[in-house]
């Protein structure tokens, strides 16, 4: 049957993986580093993945096309359930909600330290945009250096909160544009920034900032700045208001 289908551009595919976490139906993995529909059947052709994509490599073309499977799409989310997405790319781009079995955690040697990671990517350059785990989370933005510093990082940060790390020094970027994406496309209760108490760690903070102004929400966040011997120096409570945002 001729149908609306989506349509993949690999010269303009940089193998982000935003678009397979966009993709509810699982329609689309990745190939030697490229994104590429999987399987004709499995795409609804409503498109969520066209706003996701940040290079515009994903398009609608009317083509003939198995008709959507609405059952086999179900069986497949049911299968997937709780396990990796598994692609042929770079493993460190597909997005995955990490699921833990709390008797497990207890149980455990008392020597050993309980992760408190809830999801993968956590580099700010690599997580998508639309991640599921987003919505209605407490969202923390440590830079790299802030775990490594403070010793019980995974407790008193880390735990109930969705965490994304980076670098605007050693990445050589502004991630105030992709956090700007983020805080609008999803609904945080709360945002922490973790920094190290050295001035290049003011521009993860400053990014922040810039975020929430572009956003137009208002969300209370707070900066924590850590010393280098790893305690904590600083706390500012802060809350971005629409009057803020519009200045």
């Amino acid at each position: 049957m001729k149908r609306k289908i989506i349509q993949i551009d690999e010269e303009k595919c940089n193998g982000c993986a935003i678009c397979i976490a966009a993709c509810h139906e699982g329609a689309i993995g990745l190939e030697n580093g490229k994104a590429k529909l999987l399987r004709d059947d499995y795409c609804d052709g409503l498109g969520d993945c066209l706003p996701a994509c940040p290079v515009g490599a994903i398009t609608f073309t009317e083509r003939e096309a198995m008709p959507y499977n609405e059952k086999a799409v179900k069986e497949n989310s049911k299968k997937k359930k709780g396990h990796f997405i598994k692609v042929s790319g770079c493993f460190g781009h597909s997005s995955y909600t990490l699921r833990r079995k709390n008797s497990v955690q207890e149980n455990s040697i008392k020597e050993d330290i309980k992760t408190r990671l809830r999801q993968w990517p956590v580099q700010i350059k690599l997580v998508p945009i639309n991640a599921p785990y987003f919505n209605n989370s407490n969202l923390l933005i440590a830079a790299n250096c802030t775990a490594f510093s403070f010793g019980n990082f995974h407790e008193k940060f880390i735990k109930n909160r969705i965490t994304l790390i980076g670098c605007p020094k050693l990445d050589g970027v502004d991630y105030a544009e992709k956090l700007t994406e983020i805080i609008k496309s999803n609904d945080f209760n709360n945002i922490t920034v973790v920094k190290m108490g050295v001035p290049c760690c003011n521009g993860i903070a400053e990014a922040v900032r810039r975020a929430l102004k572009e956003s137009g929400k208002i969300i209370t966040w707070q900066i924590i700045t850590i010393s280098i011997e790893g305690e904590i120096i600083k706390r500012e409570k802060l809350l971005m208001s629409r009057c803020e945002s519009s200045s």
